[in-house]
């Protein structure tokens, strides 16, 4: 059976306003577009006319799929308060030092103006063609961009999946939608349905759909990675310093030269509130912003190993808690897939054609880390920079904006099999090299140590102390 993606999101690709992309923007880190990380989705866009089968069952077994299940990251999004204050940080700096080289000139004359012409016109374009607009209520809420990236994702899945998430299920209101209660998330399954109805031609949309950090944000509870990760120091070592390293240290020089700032007056900080500018105003706005013209390919890459270091060492593969404490998401996704392929008396109610599990780029990472994905032999220090250039862990390329991974439980001839999918491309099990879409007994044998055991109470000693502000930046 083929299933493919059909012309009614070709009309929607085609809206796609025509904007000035940087060369780096695939070096974003977590604030990347999809659209310019996913390769599936450039293929998409590249080739309008061709089929696009997402499932792979093996030759000559007949195959249909009963059940998807999908976690998907919310849409693109304003900065936090966090980056916001960051970014306030910077601009009133660059005006300060606008105004002091200003009254100095007219005190000194021409001439040393003249030794800082370079500099002066860096910052005189960026000074005029940009004002500082964010503003600290907008902290994290979902772009309208956002918006259209979750509609655009669930007309696309709606497509490849019409079984699991036609107009039957959707009238039926047989589409189980689970989110985190931060409100970028409940603002992307809001969206997320938008796209079902459209795709399905139901109206109107009536939002069902029930919030549970438990799931979706259960590092927050775990007391273990709240007081050993997220409020130890140590635990970030590697991002530290490496951000006192040579690399950064460069580029810090390069672009406290190009806008004239002293070079202690650039920290790191203000440095990844530069290069993000760029990227906020690409995925909010459609605009290269003059941010960009700071930054090359190189340097993005440099930034970009900077966030990955964080993100390895803070909610990835760098400490076995990180992964633990997603060890209920990773029980109640399978427990869905249990439930979707035993058998059923004809008395039973059948399950749910699908589950969508809008969360966050923490809520996948770890869960990616759970399967074995993404894991290279040598990890990512501050030290080996220049030898983790071909990595796999890249999350500019694992979660983007409306990351997703999909689980896509298939009734065949052999028994039950599974797919996995990470943005809309095919992934193998780590475990299970050799078969796209391996029978589910074997799936479930690969991971029978963390589905007998990775008990999450055991893991993270119990609940989180309180006093602290969970973190919201992702």
């Amino acid at each position: 059976m083929l299933f493919v993606v059909t012309s009614v999101v070709f009309a929607l690709l085609a809206t796609t306003t025509a904007v000035d992309v940087p060369d780096f923007a695939a070096h974003f880190c977590s604030k990347t577009r999809y659209e310019d990380s996913s390769a599936a989705y450039r293929s998409l866009l590249a080739d309008s006319d061709a089929d696009r089968s997402l499932l792979r069952a093996p030759s000559g077994e007949r195959c249909s799929p009963v059940h998807l299940t999908a976690l998907v990251r919310h849409g693109s999004r304003y900065p936090t308060v966090k980056n916001i204050r960051a970014i306030r940080q910077l601009s009133d700096l660059l005006r300060r030092e606008r105004e002091r080289r200003d009254g100095r000139q007219v005190r000194s004359g021409p001439e040393e103006g003249e030794r800082d012409q370079d500099s002066d016109t860096w910052m005189r374009d960026v000074l005029s063609r940009w004002d500082m607009w964010y503003t600290d209520d907008m902290d994290g809420q979902l772009a309208a961009k956002g918006r259209e990236d979750l509609r655009q994702l669930a007309t696309r899945l709606a497509a490849a999946f019409p079984s699991m998430l036609g107009e039957e299920s959707v009238r039926g209101g047989r589409v189980r939608l689970l989110t985190s209660s931060k409100h970028r998330c409940i603002s992307s399954v809001e969206a997320f349905q938008d796209g079902l109805h459209l795709a399905a031609n139901v109206t109107p949309v009536h939002y069902r759909h029930q919030v549970d950090d438990g799931l979706l944000r259960a590092f927050d509870g775990c007391r273990d990675y709240v007081e050993g990760v997220e409020k130890n120091r140590t635990a970030l070592a590697e991002v530290h310093k490496f951000k006192r390293g040579p690399e950064m240290a460069a580029l810090r020089k390069k672009v406290a030269g190009k806008l004239g700032l002293p070079l202690h007056d650039l920290t790191p900080d203000l440095l990844e509130a530069a290069f993000f500018l760029c990227s906020y105003e690409l995925a909010i706005k459609s605009l290269r912003s003059p941010w960009c013209f700071l930054f090359d390919t190189h340097d993005a890459k440099v930034m970009e190993y900077k966030c990955d270091l964080k993100l390895f060492w803070k909610r990835a593969h760098g400490h076995a808690i990180n992964l633990l404490a997603s060890c209920p998401l990773f029980h109640h996704v399978f427990r869905t897939l249990d439930k979707a392929g035993w058998p059923r008396r004809a008395s039973d109610a059948p399950p749910d054609p699908a589950s969508i599990l809008i969360g966050h780029a923490e809520t996948l990472l770890p869960f990616l880390g759970l399967l074995g994905l993404y894991k290279d032999e040598t990890s990512p220090t501050a030290d080996n920079y220049h030898a983790q250039h071909g990595r796999r862990f890249r999350s500019s390329q694992l979660v983007p904006y409306a990351a997703n991974v999909l689980l896509v439980l298939l009734d065949c001839a052999r028994g039950p099999r599974l797919q996995l999918l990470v943005n809309e491309a095919p992934v193998r099990f780590p475990a299970l090299p050799d078969d796209d879409a391996p029978l589910y007994r074997d799936v479930r044998a690969a991971y029978r140590h963390l589905l007998d055991g990775c008990d999450y109470a055991e893991a993270c000693g119990g609940a989180a102390t309180g006093g602290r502000t969970p973190n919201t930046e992702l």
